[in-house]
């Protein structure tokens, strides 16, 4: 059984009501979007926040910014918990929970950059848990969707990060690139030295340029790697 909270440097995460818990890959996006923010080019003011889940990903980047963020969750269960991890953090005053379907969501604004660690596995074999078959299946938003989402509420010097199953790469640069935007950067993630790649992670933005390839893996043996300590040392407890 999973733990019902994860404990992080400083904030918590209760995840007891969430049919998707806290996970490695998703901390290891939400550090390396948190450091584009805090240290990168860009000037980020507000952020939206694409099914949002626990929370995890708005916590992560509020730490190390001072944006304003938004984060949509379709979810009722799962927008209220993600609303209480909200309260909890000393960011509460910068973050907001918006319950709802970003398919027809009219959030009146427009945002500098959207995340987005979206619902996956689309014509993968189904779980028999209905609420982890809509959290991990994307029957409620496909890749074109989140696109059209990210159309509608991008700003117009915007970028957007997703984090993505490997195998669903080529697909989605080709999805983007048709929609009008261009990778600034992909990292390719794998879980030990040995294994194959089985996530992306994606900057996007809407001006051509080159674009930046480089891969990470989160474990050499038992240990962490240095890649995945940098990026994380500012999260985990024991780092």
């Amino acid at each position: 059984m999973s733990n019902t909270y994860f404990q992080f440097k400083q904030f918590i995460i209760h995840q007891e009501s969430c049919a998707m818990k806290v996970c490695t890959d998703a901390c290891l996006f939400g550090a390396w979007v948190a450091e584009k923010v805090e240290g990168g080019p860009m000037a980020v003011d507000s952020i939206l926040d694409i099914g949002a889940g626990t929370g995890l990903l708005s916590l992560m980047i509020a730490q190390r910014s001072g944006a304003r963020i938004d984060a949509v969750e379709l979810d009722e269960h799962a927008a209220i918990q993600a609303s209480d991890n909200f309260e909890l953090s000393k960011w509460k005053e910068r973050l907001q929970l918006i319950q709802g379907d970003i398919k027809t969501l009219h959030l009146g604004k427009k945002y500098d950059l959207i995340i987005s660690n979206p619902p996956f596995f689309e014509n993968d074999l189904k779980s028999a848990d209905a609420q982890r078959n809509l959290a991990l299946h994307s029957n409620e938003l496909s890749l074109q969707e989140l696109l059209d989402a990210i159309k509608k509420h991008l700003a117009e010097n915007g970028k957007f990060a997703v984090l993505l199953p490997y195998h669903r790469k080529l697909e989605f640069e080709k999805l983007a690139f048709e929609e009008g935007f261009f990778m600034e950067e992909e990292i390719s993630v794998k879980q030990t030295p040995v294994h194959n790649f089985f996530r992306v992670m994606f900057l996007f933005g809407k001006e051509p340029g080159i674009a930046k390839a480089d891969s990470l893996t989160i474990r050499d043996g038992e240990q962490y790697t240095s890649a995945f300590i940098d990026l994380l040392r500012e999260y985990y407890l024991k780092l």
